[in-house]
């Protein structure tokens, strides 16, 4: 029963990952049906982002009130109506409205089941956990591209929310199984405060990092089919498709990564992601040849794949555990507060000074993030002698 639980967890990871390439992919198109300026995708990004904060900051206290199930499947449900809101948009503000319960059931969900898998399991199933996201990401463009070739934007949306709707229902007539674990209640009854938790040694720095992170991740994932449309001069279905190099070197690499993680431990994991997609940013600093930007994106993608999920794993590694829930509902308030801001401050520099910039505005973050998670592991050595 236990391996049941564990495949509708990562069922319920997919379906946070199927929306989140939509947005990216489709923008060319919704751009130009409305039209609005490109960077204006930083407006709805943002408001998404915005109420993903609220709901993970309040992670914890919902985790007490409520079973992980419960808030799953209610937060899916959420993610839906957002989904159908896209669909029937007939103008821009229209798609910020639809982006709040999106955004309100995607933090939810995320902070909920991270916070679960990092407790209960080994760091080779939050690896896994993380694959299933890989795998809802590559869906969405395709999904997406075929939408654009046989009539519009608002249908790529709609199949996306009907897939969505169906996972829900899954869930929803599998609440049985949930209940065989006795662990679900034990989580609830633990919760820390916010300023107690962020006093801890090491947590701020974690927090930046964590926020270094998310922020080149969602530019890479937002802004990279503008960056083939834009740059490359590739047309809108084609762009809408090459988008998914990203997600599939991530997921590709966070399945991998499953099998060693144990092994290697959270840092050398880390380490070694951050070395890989360094490498992939390099790569788009060579002009005119979108056969390396391709490869580019995928290495990027490769390298991201193993970073996200170790931050999260190594919370009740390197922390108390009783911290766990909170401090994890922070890490992903930070994550949204980087996909809030930083991808709309792309979005700005790419329309004033050219999208070409995206190289150098990756490497920033990169540099960033590996500053921050070196001190962190450093403040916090002896409780990682084992990685």
């Amino acid at each position: 029963m236990k391996i049941i639980l564990l495949i509708l967890i990562y069922l319920a990871f997919i379906s946070l990952g199927l929306p989140d390439s939509l947005l990216g992919s489709g923008w060319p198109a919704i751009s130009k049906d409305f039209n609005i300026p490109t960077s204006y995708m930083g407006f709805i990004s943002m408001t998404i982002a915005g109420c993903t904060i609220i709901s993970s900051l309040f992670s914890s206290k919902l985790n007490k009130k409520f079973s992980t199930q419960t808030i799953t499947i209610v937060s899916i449900f959420l993610t839906v109506i957002g989904l159908f809101g896209f669909y029937f948009s007939s103008n821009f503000h229209f798609l910020i409205l639809s982006a709040i319960p999106y955004g309100l059931g995607a933090g939810a969900i995320d902070s909920c089941l991270n916070n679960y898998v990092a407790l209960h399991y080994k760091a080779r199933h939050m690896s896994w956990l993380h694959c299933f996201w890989g795998v809802g990401t590559i869906i969405s463009p395709f999904i997406m591209g075929y939408a654009l070739t046989s009539s519009n934007w608002h249908n790529g949306y709609l199949i996306v929310g009907f897939i969505q709707i169906t996972i829900a229902l899954i869930l929803l007539f599998t609440v049985p199984v949930w209940k065989i674990n006795k662990l679900l209640t034990e989580e609830r009854t633990v919760s820390t405060g916010i300023i107690k938790t962020i006093k801890l040694k090491g947590v701020p720095f974690v927090l930046i990092a964590f926020f270094a992170y998310c922020a080149l991740e969602a530019t890479t994932m937002g802004w990279a089919s503008t960056y083939f449309f834009e740059v490359k001069n590739i047309s809108l279905d084609g762009a809408a498709q090459f988008a998914s190099l990203f997600y599939i070197g991530i997921t590709a690499s966070r399945f991998l990564s499953g099998f060693i993680s144990d092994k290697l431990g959270d840092h050398k994991l880390i380490l070694l992601g951050i070395s890989i997609l360094t490498i992939g940013i390099i790569l788009l600093f060579i002009p005119n040849s979108n056969i390396v930007s391709i490869i580019a994106f995928i290495i990027i993608g490769f390298g991201c794949g193993p970073i996200y999920p170790s931050i999260i794993h190594l919370v009740p590694i390197n922390f108390p555990k009783e911290y766990s829930g909170t401090l994890i509902g922070l890490e992903m308030s930070c994550a949204y507060v980087g996909t809030t801001f930083m991808p709309p401050l792309f979005g700005y520099l790419g329309n004033s000074i050219g999208f070409n910039i995206m190289p150098i505005y990756l490497l920033f973050f990169a540099i960033l993030l590996l500053i921050f998670i070196e001190i962190m592991f450093r403040l916090t050595k002896k409780n990682t002698s084992n990685n």
